[in-house]
Order: C-alpha cells, then structure tokens, then sequence
C-alpha cells in the first residue's frame, strides 16, 4: 500500500469545542477516498488542515512518506494537494481561461500574454481529463455543474495530484452530478486521488473505493466500499439505526394565511429566477421548498419578504395585498 496522504493524530481546537479529535486518516495513490459523517463531524475542519487554512493543535502530516508543514494553501499546492470547495471562487467577470490561468500566467517576448500558448495548454487539460467546457465563455454565462468543472480545472492546472472535494454535489442536479461522478472516474485513471467529502451515502457507495466515518471530531473506521452497506455506514455515522417512516396524523388546515400569485423576479446577475411561481400556505401549515440550490428558493424567500423587487405578480397576506409593502410594514 503506497500513500498519497497519511495525516496522524490530528486535533484541531475552537474555543469550546474540539472539531478534530486525533485523527487518523490514511489515503492510497490513486484511489477515491470517501470522508463520511453528518454535519458537523469535522470533515471539512479536516479536509483544511490538509490544505492549510487551518493549523493542527498536534499531529503531523506526511505527503508521499515526507513529513510537510501545511501552513497555506499555497503550500499546500507546491505538495500536489488541491482543493475544490463547496462555494466556488470564481471571478463571474472573467472568460474561464482567465480563471484557470489566474495567477499562472505564461509570458512570451518578456512582456506579452503567452494567450494562445496557454489556450492550447487548458484545451488539452480539458481533453486529458475530460471536461470539457467553453474557454471564451464568461463564468456568470455558464449553468454551476460547469462552474464546477471550472473549479477542478484551476486546480489540475496548479498541478494538484491530490485533489479535495467539499460536498461536490450540494449544488447539482442529477444528471450534473453523474457526469462529476463520470470526471472523477477519469481523473482516477490518469492518476490522480481524490478525496470525496459528503455526507450522502448513496453517492458515496457509488463514486468511493474506501471510505473514512467521522463523528463528533472521531474517525468511528475505515472500510471498503466493497463491503459497506448504507445501514452499515449508517450506524457508524449515528451509532443507531435511522427510522425513515413516521405515522403522524393530518393537520387540520382550513385558513388561507399567505398567497403568492404568478409571481416573477430577476436574481442578482438579471436573469430569470422567478417564472410565475404561485403557492399557498394555510395556516398551522409547514410549506416545504425542495430543489437544488440555485433554482430559485432565496430570490422567492426575499421576494415574499420584501427584500427582492417583483417584476409581476401578486403576494397576499391574509387577504391583504402586500405586494409593494416594505420589509417593516410586512412584519408588523
């Protein structure tokens, strides 16, 4: 067994709290390494250890079998560690070569951008790889699945062979998150190893070879994928077993509290994000919103408090037009 990445006791203190409590983590070359736990657990305080935005209370990390000091994600990078984070850190303005370039940039004749040079150098990382995007196009242009892959091409560029990714899916769809499944795969058979933090069991028995449960700052263990089970995992996450099923009686709704009629809005970067939306809520009434994040759920919430302007539409509360009411007036 070689390894990519072997970090050992690690504990990392808050005021209040240990998030890391000597942890042991180890990582194969080459292989998808999962980072399971619920929210919380410290998988992410972990994962910034690695890539140094946060500094070990004790323990030691060893890259390649060579103890390192990760005392910055610059740091970090010169050992082949790369992160992907949850929120991405893109610049919208820019074309996404620009982005993958950013800080990388490539000079000829002593002062001029090397542009076309380091066009054909991303285009071939891109094939390499197999993700594939639009260079030329602006990163407020293109849907958050390719932003994403925005993402792990800046990283690969930097020369990452270590590649860390925060909750990939929590902003895809479906289909956005088996073509990530997809590039992981190929990234794996060019050598590359990963290590996939979620707390999705389903995606992780799918994506993982390993897999590495956390609770309240612990490692619980370590096992294949191979012979793990989402009620095994489950077990180790919680320590008992999840009830999925409740009998609750229905509640008595009769009162039209608040109304929202064909409502559309614009979001930050004027585009669509409300297309003549209409809902109900009655009264001792818990409304849920499902979708991925993006699609609407926070231009709505502001919408309905006041704080994002309608382009049409109607909002009633309790038979009051509230519409064009300001933040204060609706709470009163």
């Amino acid at each position: 067994m070689t390894l990519a990445v072997c970090m050992q006791g690690i504990t990392k203190r808050f005021p209040g709290v240990v998030a890391n409590d000597n942890i042991v983590l180890n990582v194969e070359k080459g292989e998808i390494h999962g980072l399971l736990g619920e929210n919380g657990a410290g998988k992410s305080v972990l994962m910034s250890i690695l890539y140094g935005l946060y500094k070990q209370d004790e323990g030691r990390i060893l890259i390649d079998d060579v103890q390192c000091e990760m005392d910055s994600p610059a740091t970090a990078m010169k050992h082949g560690i790369g992160m992907v984070h949850q929120h991405f850190m893109l610049v919208p303005s820019l074309t996404v070569l620009e982005n993958i370039i950013l800080g990388k940039e490539k000079i000829k004749n002593g002062i001029l951008l090397d542009y076309d040079g380091m066009h054909k150098e991303v285009k071939e990382f891109c094939d390499k790889y197999r993700l594939n995007v639009d260079l030329d196009s602006k990163i407020y242009q293109i849907p958050v699945g390719v932003q994403q892959r925005v993402e792990i091409l800046k990283t690969l560029y930097r020369g990452a062979d270590v590649l860390i990714l925060d909750e990939p899916t929590a902003v895809l769809t479906p289909n956005e998150s088996e073509e990530l499944f997809n590039a992981v795969r190929s990234l794996q058979k060019e050598g590359k190893t990963v290590i996939f933090i979620s707390h999705k069991l389903k995606e992780v028995l799918t994506i993982c070879d390993r897999v590495t449960v956390l609770k309240r700052g612990q490692v619980v263990g370590t096992i294949n994928v191979a012979n793990a089970s989402e009620e095994r995992l489950t077990d180790m996450m919680v320590g008992r077993k999840i009830i999925y099923e409740f009998d609750r009686a229905a509640t008595a709704t009769h009162q039209l509290v608040l109304k929202a009629e064909r409502l559309q809005a614009l979001n930050d970067r004027d585009f669509p994000a409300l297309r003549g939306l209409s809902l109900e809520v009655m009264n001792s009434e818990i409304l849920g919103l499902a979708g991925v994040e993006g699609n609407g759920q926070t231009e709505l919430i502001e919408a309905l408090m006041g704080l994002r302007r309608l382009t049409a539409g109607k909002i009633s509360l309790q038979d009051t037009d509230i519409t064009k009411m300001s933040p204060d007036e609706r709470i009163r």
